[in-house]
C-alpha cells in the first residue's frame, strides 16, 4: 500500500443489476492512466455487501487482470461474522490482491478487546491489513489505544479513520511510534487534506471516482505540506466532496460517473436505488465547478479526455472495447 489517494471504486451495472465488466475494466484502466496510487475494491461505495462470492470473485479477478503490479489492489472484505470475513480475505489472496480493508463488526458493538482480536485474527492470514473506523455506521469506535496494539501486528499495514476527530492522527502517531508501518488514511474527502497535513498518510476517497488525478495531485500537495498548493486543488472539489453526498454513498457518485460518461448506467442494487431527480442539478454544478464536464450543449462530456488517458495507458490494448 502506498501513500497518496486511494480510489474507493464504484462497481459498474447494467440497468438489470448485472456486473458491467466491460464498464469496470475502462474504470480501471482510467485509474492507471490519472495516477490513482490504491484502488479499493468492493467496499461501500462498491456496493459489496449486495454481491454474491461468485461475483466478487469477478470482480476481484478483472481488477488483478487490468492493474495487479500498476496499483495495488485493497479489496473489502468486512462483514459482522468473521467466518465470512475470513472466508473472502481466503478468495482476495486466492485470487491476488495486495491487502484487505477488513471494517470494525457493525451493530453488534463489539468490546475493545473483542475487535483486537477481530483485526489479528485476519493478519494472521497472512494478507497485509488495512482496518477500519467508522463509529457513525458502525456504532463501535476502535479506540487510539486499541489500534496502537493492532499494529504491533506486521501484517495491520494502515487505519482507515472515519471518526471526522483531526486530533486523532497525533493521538494514534504518538502511540505507535514514528517508526512504525502503519498507514493512516481519511475516511473523508471533505477532510483528507487537513487529516494529511497534520501527520496522514493519504485518503480513501469516493470523490476520486470522478476526479482520480485531482485527488492524487491534492494528496501529493498535503503529504508536502504545501498549503497554498492544497487550496488550489482542492477549492475547485469542495463542492464535489459535499455533493457526492447528497443521498447515500455511491448513489450520487454512480450519476456524477454516468454523467461523465465513465460508465454506462448510474444503477444502484436495491436496497439503494439511482439518484432522485430533484439533485441532479446540483451534482452536475458540482462536477461543472470541477472542471469534469465541457462546456456548451449538456451532453458535450469530457468524455474524449478520459478517452485518451485510457488509450495512451493501455496502448491500444483490446480490453478498451466497451
Amino acid at each position: 500500500m502506498r501513500q497518496g489517494s486511494s480510489c474507493a471504486i464504484i462497481t459498474p451495472m447494467t440497468n438489470s443489476g448485472a456486473l458491467d465488466i466491460p464498464s469496470l475494466r475502462k474504470l480501471l484502466q482510467f485509474h492507471v492512466a490519472s495516477g490513482t496510487d490504491n484502488l479499493c475494491i468492493l467496499g461501500t461505495t462498491g456496493e459489496a455487501s449486495v454481491m454474491s462470492m461468485d461475483e466478487r470473485a469477478q470482480v476481484l479477478q478483472v481488477a488483478v487482470e487490468e492493474v495487479k503490479g500498476k496499483i495495488p489492489i485493497l479489496a473489502g472484505t468486512g462483514t459482522i461474522n468473521p467466518v465470512h470475513v475470513k472466508e473472502m480475505t481466503l478468495q482476495a489472496i486466492d485470487i491476488g490482491c495486495d491487502a484487505s480493508l477488513v471494517v470494525t463488526p457493525y451493530y453488534v458493538k463489539p468490546p475493545q478487546r473483542g475487535l483486537i482480536k477481530h483485526f489479528i485474527s485476519m493478519a494472521d492470514l497472512g494478507l497485509p491489513v488495512v482496518m477500519y473506523n467508522i463509529p457513525g455506521r458502525a456504532k463501535v469506535d476502535l479506540t487510539p489505544e486499541s489500534t496502537a496494539i493492532c499494529a504491533e501486528h506486521e501484517n495491520i499495514v494502515g487505519l482507515k479513520d472515519a471518526t471526522g476527530d483531526l486530533d486523532r492522527v497525533e493521538k494514534i502517531r504518538c502511540l505507535v511510534g514514528d517508526k512504525s508501518h502503519l498507514l493512516l488514511y481519511s475516511g473523508d474527502d471533505g477532510t483528507s487534506p487537513e487529516f494529511v497535513m497534520r501527520g496522514g498518510d493519504g485518503c480513501i476517497s469516493v470523490t476520486a471516482n470522478v476526479a482520480p488525478q485531482e485527488m492524487h495531485d491534492l494528496m501529493m500537495a498535503s503529504l508536502d505540506r504545501n498549503a497554498e498548493l492544497v487550496k488550489k486543488i482542492n477549492e475547485p472539489l469542495l463542492k464535489l466532496h459535499k455533493n457526492l453526498f447528497l443521498e447515500s454513498n455511491p448513489i450520487p457518485v454512480k450519476w456524477a460517473a454516468w454523467r461523465m460518461g465513465l460508465i454506462s448506467t448510474s444503477f444502484c442494487r436495491p436496497p439503494l436505488a439511482e439518484l432522485d431527480s430533484k439533485f441532479f442539478n446540483d451534482v452536475e454544478a458540482a462536477l461543472e465547478g470541477a472542471g469534469l464536464l465541457g462546456f456548451g450543449d449538456a451532453n458535450n462530456v469530457k468524455a474524449p479526455v478520459l478517452a485518451s488517458r485510457i488509450e495512451s495507458s493501455t496502448s491500444g490494448s483490446d480490453a478498451m472495447t466497451p
